[in-house]
C-alpha cells in the first residue's frame, strides 16, 4: 500500500486508532462513535477478529477498518458472496489529511474484488456530509436512505 503495511486481526491497534479518531471528532463537536464503545472487547462483540485491517506507517497504527462477508442488519437479503461490507473506517488524527481514507477504501475494494465480490458496501449516518463526500469522492454511489435500529443512515455501494 505504497509505504504502508496492512495487517489483519490486530484489534488492539484498531481500537487505538478508532479511539483517537473519535476523541478528536468529539473535541471538534462532531461526535461519531461513543468512545466507550471502541474498546477491543466491545468491538469484538460486533466484528470478528479476522475482519480487522490496520494500516501501519513507521511502527504506528494510522488507519483501520473492518471488512465483513455479510451485513444482515444494514443489508438484509443480500445474496451470499455478492458483496463485502465495510465498517469502522478510521484514520488516526496524526495521519489525517494525506488521503489515507481513500487508500484504505481502495484496499477494501481490492480485497472484495479478489474474493469475487461485485460490490463493496457500507452505511453511514445520513447527516454526516463530510463522510458522505468522502465516500462519493471515492466512487461510491448512494443506494438509499433508511432507519436501522433508530439510526437514519445512507447506504452506499461501489461497483467493482
Amino acid at each position: 500500500m505504497d509505504g504502508l503495511t496492512l495487517t489483519r486481526g490486530d484489534l488492539g491497534a484498531a481500537s487505538g486508532v478508532l479511539t483517537a479518531a473519535a476523541t478528536r471528532l468529539l473535541e471538534r463537536g462532531e461526535a461519531l462513535w461513543p468512545v466507550p464503545s471502541l474498546t477491543p472487547e466491545r468491538l469484538l462483540r460486533h466484528y470478528p477478529l479476522a475482519s480487522w485491517r490496520v494500516a501501519w506507517r513507521g511502527g504506528q497504527a494510522v488507519g483501520t477498518f473492518a471488512l465483513l462477508d455479510a451485513d444482515p442488519l444494514f443489508w438484509p437479503g443480500d445474496p451470499p458472496g455478492e458483496a463485502r461490507y465495510l465498517h469502522k473506517l478510521g484514520v488516526h488524527p496524526d495521519a489525517q489529511g494525506r488521503r489515507l481514507a481513500h487508500r484504505l477504501l481502495g484496499e477494501a475494494a481490492r480485497e472484495t474484488r479478489e474474493a469475487g465480490g461485485a460490490f463493496l458496501r457500507l452505511d453511514t449516518a445520513a447527516e454526516r456530509p463530510k463522510l458522505r463526500a468522502l465516500y462519493e469522492s471515492a466512487g461510491f454511489r448512494a443506494v438509499d436512505e433508511r432507519t436501522v435500529k433508530g439510526f437514519f443512515v445512507v447506504r452506499y455501494e461501489l461497483a467493482l
